[in-house]
């Protein structure tokens, strides 16, 4: 049995995706609500069930160059099949055809995943479907505050003693106003780093995030004399805990306060009861100064981040292709982006 739902299902949606023991924020569609509202597509719960198996999986569906053809890819952060029951190869090949069938009759010509680290949903996919392990990601273990701070690196430890000596504090709410300052600090530390223009949302997304979001995340931030310098948007659901969207004010990174603030956070959850606090990897699964800044939160974190990338339907991706290297003649037929159409 496969079931399809739309954000027009969203209760019902919910709750099948909160029928699963490992389910997380990202399948959720108060997440995919605001990546809808940013242009990435038309969300989508995919449901499969047999007697002994069952699976979801997210995607958001996009329009392609050819008219009723469309492609899919998961929402922003991660994603990817996550499978119930017996997880048999006979199981997993009953599950493919189906899905591949579906697939078909929705004219959906390929489909781009970015699996979860946390929950290595990207193992039982290998036998079926094209999974390529990439870098690694940083997780805190929350058991205990004292494994927490065991775990970070004595340089990072420093770090967050220093910035509470220099005053700093971090604080944490849910008010609406403080999208305000978020939006601004965020935006000044995407310009620094010369971000694509995706990575800028607009108040709606925001909105939508407080509104369609609200029970599951929280917003932390760092203060210093009455001034934020320092702010994160912290997403939650099921014992494990993502470091979502983040920005910090140039003028006082020297400070550490995002050291002190993930730290704070990280004993949040723990009090919470939360398991993991994913922070992810470095910029394009490079261990980069991104992927050390978050290394050094978690000495033993070793979670493994993949992608996957399916063509259905080959002669409409070729044909998709033709279409865009005929339209743009600096168009690089070998490269490694997927969907090439796209590139």
């Amino acid at each position: 049995m496969i079931l399809l739902y739309s954000l027009s299902r969203s209760a019902e949606w919910d709750a099948t995706v909160r029928s699963f023991k490992e389910y997380d924020v990202y399948y959720l569609s108060g997440y995919v609500k605001a990546f809808h509202i940013h242009g990435d597509g038309g969300p989508y719960l995919f449901y499969y069930e047999s007697p002994s198996l069952k699976a979801i999986y997210v995607y958001m569906r996009r329009p392609t160059a050819l008219e009723g053809v469309y492609d899919s890819v998961t929402p922003y952060g991660y994603g990817g099949v996550l499978f119930e029951g017996d997880t048999s190869e006979e199981n997993k090949a009953a599950f493919l055809k189906e899905y591949l069938q579906f697939m078909e009759q929705e004219h959906i010509v390929d489909n781009f995943v970015r699996y979860h680290p946390v929950l290595r949903n990207a193992e039982p996919m290998k036998s079926i479907s094209n999974v390529i392990d990439l870098g690694k990601t940083i997780a805190f273990d929350l058991s205990s505050p004292e494994v927490i701070w065991d775990n970070i690196i004595s340089k990072n430890r420093n770090m967050i003693r220093k910035a509470e000596k220099n005053g700093i504090e971090i604080r944490h709410g849910k008010d609406m106003a403080l999208f305000e300052d978020f939006r601004r600090i965020y935006n000044a530390t995407m310009d620094k780093d010369h971000a694509e223009e995706y990575y800028y949302f607009g108040d709606a997304f925001y909105a939508s995030i407080h509104n369609d979001l609200h029970d599951n995340y929280e917003m932390f931030y760092a203060v210093l004399d009455g001034q934020i310098i320092a702010m994160s948007i912290i997403l939650f659901a099921n014992k494990q805990m993502h470091y979502h969207l983040s920005g910090s004010m140039i003028e006082f990174r020297n400070l550490a306060p995002s050291n002190l603030l993930l730290y704070k956070v990280a004993l949040w959850g723990c009090e919470q009861g939360y398991k993991t606090f994913h922070l992810g990897g470095g910029v394009g699964s490079g261990e980069d100064n991104l992927y050390k800044f978050k290394a050094a939160f978690n000495k033993k974190s070793d979670y493994q981040f993949s992608i996957g990338k399916q063509i259905f339907d080959q002669a409409k991706y070729d044909e998709l292709v033709a279409m865009r290297a005929s339209q743009d003649a600096e168009f690089n037929r070998e490269s490694k982006f997927f969907p090439l159409y796209r590139a």
